[in-house]
């Protein structure tokens, strides 16, 4: 490679580089007290070969002495140990939570999306044995990834002293944070499920119940944290938009109902065997009806699958959903 395709090579890499943000904390941020953790980094492995690169400014210049496939291996392992994180989690409180035989600690746990309002967090309530089981579960899965993440342990006497108190909510605070660094931990159904499983079990009991507008109310609030915690995996979500549909219709808000079954529908585009969709598609049919929609293309679908698949019977949307986390 001769001189000018080399450093017009180096150039393209520097400039894509410099779109790799390590902190994302603007001198504004500065005053108000943000999180400096807004990346997370893994710690960084000696190179044997290249040394630490410890000097990022020096590397990264016009005039460095690195070659285009030495630039190229070091954005690589910048993209491998740092990434940009979405979501903060705070727990600025707790209550003692006192009953007849048992007492116990609730950490209250805010998740906030980097760089949104207030609007976009989710505040949830987790207690000790919740977090010990989360642990205890993810070993029997990470344990490799697992292997340096330390736990707050239990103590004998003072679990309930302001001091003992205060240093669980930090220790907890900086392992959820750690949890969420590590892609297949934050992608795992045993993390996603410490986060959201206890209000979604509450939500369909309400459902299940009848209590249509408390369930919606619950799930109108986890659903936007799951959505957050699943951006890989779109269809995850479809059981709960499920739900908030069922729930609209069954409050006779028929046009809201079948704006959840379009987002619904949409996600399950590329899953016409999922367990959901015939039922979604009978359910979006009715709806469109009532409202004056369109339903002919709808019936077309439901039509398509008819004559693709054996006739099973298929339960409605509500059926399916008050099925959805029966102990």
């Amino acid at each position: 490679m001769d001189q000018g395709a080399h450093w017009a090579a180096e150039g393209e890499l520097l400039e894509a580089g410099s779109r790799i943000t390590t902190f994302s904390t603007s001198p504004s941020d500065e005053g108000q007290n943000q999180p400096e953790d807004e990346i997370s980094c893994q710690v960084r492995k000696e190179n044997p070969e290249k040394g630490d690169l410890q000097d990022s400014s020096a590397s990264l210049s016009p005039n460095s002495s690195m070659t285009t496939k030495e630039l190229q291996e070091y954005w690589r392992n910048e993209k491998r140990q740092c990434r940009q994180v979405k979501l903060l989690f705070e727990i600025p409180s707790t209550r003692i939570v006192e009953h007849h035989i048992s007492k116990y600690v609730m950490y209250t746990i805010i998740i906030l999306q980097t760089g949104s309002f207030d609007s976009n967090k989710s505040v949830i309530e987790r207690r000790y044995s919740d977090f010990e089981k989360l642990h205890r579960n993810l070993l029997e899965e990470f344990s490799e990834e697992m292997e340096d993440v330390t736990f707050p342990k239990k103590t004998l006497t003072g679990n309930f002293t302001e001091e003992i108190i205060n240093e669980r909510k930090l220790a907890f605070k900086d392992y959820l944070r750690l949890l969420y660094s590590m892609k297949y931990i934050r992608r795992s159904e045993k993390f996603i499920d410490f986060l959201t499983r206890r209000e979604l079990q509450e939500a369909y009991g309400c459902l299940r119940g009848g209590h249509y507008t408390k369930a919606l109310e619950i799930l109108l609030e986890v659903i936007g944290l799951q959505e957050r915690l699943t951006r890989g995996n779109p269809v995850a979500i479809v059981p709960t938009l499920c739900a908030i549909v069922v729930c609209h219709k069954d409050l006779e808000n028929p046009a809201t109902a079948f704006e959840y079954g379009e987002k619904a529908l949409l996600r399950l585009h590329m899953h016409t065997s999922h367990r959901y969709y015939m039922p979604l598609l009978e359910m979006m049919i009715t709806l469109a009806y009532e409202i004056g929609k369109d339903f002919l293309s709808l019936q077309e679908k439901m039509e398509e699958w008819k004559a693709k698949k054996d006739p099973v019977r298929v339960f409605t949307l509500k059926e399916l959903a008050v099925r959805e986390y029966v102990q």
